[in-house]
């Protein structure tokens, strides 16, 4: 009889699944408002936003970047929007386009930064954060309400799901979702964002498009961004140039979450989706509990990034040992002289046939 096995790789994938399936069984128990399915489906409605724009730095995090500017793009994407729409009367039909064009150009300029003149990604985002987070105050000071006929009829109209409901921003993240999980895992696109992420001079040796890639995953992190601005916009109805504060580190932290290493190269988007929805549970069982501050929410939230951190790194060392031994045990049969150092990975030292499994294994 055949032992079952789990594949390493799908190891921090599980445990984030089977955290979130405790987590809300405990809350279930003791909580009977948590028993209803809408609850479920709430956290999805509260936290639509965050799981567009954690999709999009799910990508930057697997290409080995990071992406600080995502929740000043979307407070700029609402106040801007709410602008356009309430003081020039422009049409939802202009606006909605013209807010993602902004976010993937945004996204753009600070990936061609990025790789084309060898900044590092903190800075370059960081920079960015500041630009759009100060041309929000320059739009208006004051948050503006969004009276859109268009906004509003999206903002109330309701799906029926088995008796309860959902938004039409659920929708929206879901389908999102899915076209993300295509292209990280069906596409070329994906499989260079993981090898990037990998190693970026083997990747450049392979002849992948490294700088094509890196600028597009910096845009789609800015596209993405822009969109959760005009879902936050119409889960709102206003826009103001404090929205969004912190919320790309709550996006960071549902990536870690997730099971993607900050380091690039392993993760799932299918993780992320986990990852938001802990957060979102987090929030939810010390709403119910009703003692604890709402600031219980950020120490639990930074507890288990740390947590999935440290146990991502032990992880990851743990499989780099393993790959080495195995490298050295194979050179050894075949009489070859072995010399591996026990801190990096030396892809030069490894025959074409290793290479290949190293990428599929990582892919």
């Amino acid at each position: 009889m055949r032992k079952f096995k789990i594949e390493r790789k799908f190891v921090p994938l599980l445990a984030t699944i089977i955290l979130f399936s405790l987590g809300y069984a405990y809350g279930a128990i003791q909580y009977e408002g948590m028993r209803d399915p809408q609850a479920f489906l709430n956290l999805f409605t509260d936290n639509a936003f965050l799981l567009i724009t954690s999709i999009g730095m799910t990508f930057v995090i697997l290409s080995g970047g990071i992406d600080l500017s995502v929740g000043a793009v979307i407070a700029l994407t609402t106040v801007a929007s709410a602008h356009l729409l309430e003081k020039e009367g422009l049409s939802p039909a202009i606006v909605i386009p013209l807010m993602l064009l902004m976010g993937a150009a945004l996204g753009a300029v600070m990936g061609s930064i990025i790789h084309f003149f060898k900044v590092q990604p903190f800075i370059v985002t960081l920079a960015g954060m500041f630009f759009a987070r100060g041309m929000c105050f320059f739009i208006s000071l004051e948050a503006i309400t969004i009276s859109d006929p268009f906004y509003r009829t999206v903002a109330l109209y309701r799906i029926p799901v088995f008796g309860s409901f959902i938004p039409i921003n659920v929708v929206i993240a879901l389908v999102v979702l899915v076209i993300a999980m295509y292209l990280a895992h069906f596409t070329q696109f994906g499989r260079t964002v993981y090898a990037i992420g990998g190693n970026e001079q083997s990747a450049l040796l392979m002849g992948l498009p490294v700088a094509r890639t890196k600028v597009l995953v910096y845009t789609l992190s800015g596209f993405l961004s822009a969109l959760a601005g005009i879902v936050y916009s119409i889960y709102l109805l206003s826009g103001y140039g404090l929205n969004a504060m912190m919320l790309e580190l709550d996006a960071i932290a549902s990536v870690v979450i997730g099971g993607t290493q900050l380091i690039g190269g392993v993760g799932y988007v299918f993780g992320t989706m986990f990852g938001v929805l802990i957060t979102g549970l987090i929030q939810v069982l010390i709403m119910f509990n009703g003692e604890l501050s709402s600031w219980w929410t950020r120490i639990a939230i930074g507890l288990l990034t740390l947590i999935f951190i440290g146990v991502q790194s032990a992880f990851a060392a743990s499989g780099e040992k393993r790959r080495k031994i195995t490298v050295a045990a194979r050179k050894k049969e075949k009489g070859e002289v072995v010399d591996y150092q026990v801190k990096s990975i030396s892809f030069s030292s490894m025959e074409e046939t290793e290479f290949e499994a190293f990428i599929r294994s990582n892919w």
